[in-house]
């Protein structure tokens, strides 16, 4: 694998590189700040007991939220190679907890040579390593 994000190359990316893991905490005044940017600010995402009287167990982090988070994952991966992050599908399978520790993976699973692609599977997962999202993503690398 490529040394440095500058060195990221389609020719040093192999099957199995892995993509992170980088931890990080992600606290409830962000998610409260991206759900008033974003125009969310519904109680499920800003609230504890509001979203406790709706079946959750507690304020949750916006899918949207999750999937940009996760999505930093891959870019920082790609870092200043040149690729680009062309396509990222994602299952959500438990809420994200904010006040949480929450790390973020992935590893090489394929390479195209006609299109000069890489695939991943990526995910991100909390404290326990229970996968609160998975999903996969494609780059395309520079010529």
């Amino acid at each position: 694998m490529a040394e440095n994000k500058s060195d990221l190359t389609f020719e040093s990316v192999k099957i199995g590189d892995p993509l992170g893991p980088s931890e990080f905490h992600l606290s409830k005044d962000q998610v409260r700040a991206y759900a008033r940017t974003t125009g969310m600010w519904v109680p499920r995402f800003t609230d504890d007991e509001a979203a406790r009287k709706e079946g959750l167990p507690g304020m949750i982090t916006p899918g949207n939220m999750s999937l940009a988070i996760l999505s930093k994952l891959v870019t920082d991966w790609i870092g200043a190679s040149g690729a680009q992050l062309t396509r990222m599908g994602t299952t959500y399978r438990q809420p994200v907890l904010p006040d949480h520790a929450i790390t973020l993976q992935g590893f090489v699973t394929d390479k195209n040579e006609s299109n000069h692609t890489a695939e991943m599977d990526i995910w991100l997962e909390n404290e326990d390593g229970e996968r609160l999202v998975i999903g996969t993503a494609t780059v395309h690398f520079p010529r």
